[in-house]
């Protein structure tokens, strides 16, 4: 199988990965049956696998030009990617259920939002920075196609989770909403959130940098293309 069948299967495959456990009550059976880490370990390495065939398959297309790549804008997901490394160092682990990679135990605490007061969706939001960042450059139909699927599973996800949250805390959810974010830097300049978040947020957002630093690098041999302006 190659070209454009391969790529159809593939990304039609990573979106129902996505979506098709939610039907039915599924993903909640088969949690039940083998247990929360082992389905979410079995899961994550799924869509690591899908993620990857989909890119190859997507890079083996056939090339149709949709707009050239001029060499400016090359500069639109380099000047992105530091930031979606730090949403990504930052978002793991947040103390916010309602979210991927959230803690799903945590219990929220409109007092204490942390990296939440920032950017509940961490993890949807670099997605999201990510693939729109990556269409600028990338103006062959297979990427467009690619890159345009991952902004808009990520932006629905925002809603759809937003959506939950707001089902899941009632008469709660007006505190939870007014102390998170989609995105703002606001925290940045208050002075309790720092006192309190600063030196966590800092070493997380070091982590993120060295992670963009290291993939800028590793972009040429596992992606075949050099990512820097020329």
């Amino acid at each position: 199988m190659t070209g454009w069948a391969e790529y159809s299967l593939a990304l039609a495959m990573f979106v129902a990965s996505h979506f098709l456990p939610r039907l039915g009550g599924l993903r909640e059976r088969l949690i039940g049956a083998v247990g929360r880490r082992a389905y979410f370990s079995a899961y994550g390495a799924l869509s690591i696998a899908l993620l990857v065939w989909v890119i190859s398959a997507a890079i083996r297309a056939p090339h149709v030009d949709l707009w050239p790549q001029l060499p400016w804008t090359r500069w639109v997901p380099n000047l992105a990617m530091p930031l979606v490394l730090i949403l990504v160092a930052c978002g793991i682990g947040l103390r916010q259920p309602f979210t991927l990679g959230g803690r799903r135990g945590a219990a929220f605490d409109p007092a204490r939002p942390g990296f939440a007061a920032i950017s509940r969706h961490p993890l949807f939001l670099a997605l999201a920075l990510w693939s729109g960042a990556h269409l600028a450059p990338n103006g062959d139909l297979a990427m467009v196609i690619l890159f345009a699927s991952f902004l808009a599973m990520s932006l629905a996800a925002i809603f759809a989770f937003d959506a939950r949250a707001r089902r899941s805390r009632g008469g709660k959810a007006g505190a939870f909403f007014a102390r998170t974010a989609i995105l703002s830097p606001a925290p940045l300049i208050n002075r309790d959130w720092l006192h309190a978040n600063a030196r966590r947020t800092t070493i997380r957002a070091g982590i993120g940098l060295v992670l963009w630093v290291a993939l800028l690098h590793l972009h040429t041999m596992v992606i075949g293309v050099s990512p820097f302006p020329v």
